[in-house]
């Protein structure tokens, strides 16, 4: 099977590239500009970007270089997948800890933007809805890397960390309505 490899850079140009056409899209569509609206969704950018780094790179430099993803299908799929939850986390590496702390973290700011940028998402319940629809996306797109592995506890984790960034923002919200009764 053919692996192509895609660098940081690549995906971050890709990410880029896509998100200035759908925005520019959006604003055609909808004839109208806000200043405002596009720095709220450039929140939603930063997360997109900074949690790609993270999910589908290496953290560990290789040579003093961010590594490559590697995408191609040389696994079966069922190799590449664990859904008992709790099994897989303890026994993958020495670094388990870490893992568990950084998916938490990773998808905090995730859930404090998501309530920001759409007001669709007015609870925690529908916020932490659409976390863990992103967290899926996430998992089955690391399907296509035979060096990713697909993750119960990565979307138990991941969604953990946005139901906590909901919580902020939600307390933060009704905090500031009860101070302007």
């Amino acid at each position: 099977m053919t692996m192509i490899e895609i660098s940081y850079l690549q995906m971050f140009i890709f990410i880029t590239l896509i998100w200035i056409l759908a925005r520019s899209l959006i604003s055609i569509r909808s004839k109208k500009f806000s200043v405002k609206r596009e720095l709220q969704m450039l929140l939603v950018y930063i997360c997109l970007v900074v949690i790609a780094r993270f999910v589908y790179f290496p953290l560990h430099f290789v040579d003093g270089k961010l590594g490559t993803l590697k995408v191609g299908l040389s696994k079966t799929p069922s190799d590449m997948i664990s859904l008992i939850p709790f099994c897989f986390l303890f026994d993958r590496y020495d670094g388990w800890l870490t893992n568990i702390i950084g998916n938490i973290a990773m998808f905090i700011p995730f859930g404090i933007v998501l309530p920001i940028c759409f007001r669709r998402l007015d609870n925690i319940k529908k916020t932490v809805f659409a976390g863990i629809c992103f967290s899926i996306f996430i998992e089955l797109s690391q399907l296509l890397s035979p060096e990713r592995h697909t993750d119960i506890d990565d979307i138990i984790l991941n969604t953990s960390g946005v139901m906590i960034g909901a919580c902020v923002i939600f307390a933060i919200r009704k905090a500031a309505n009860t101070d302007l009764s």
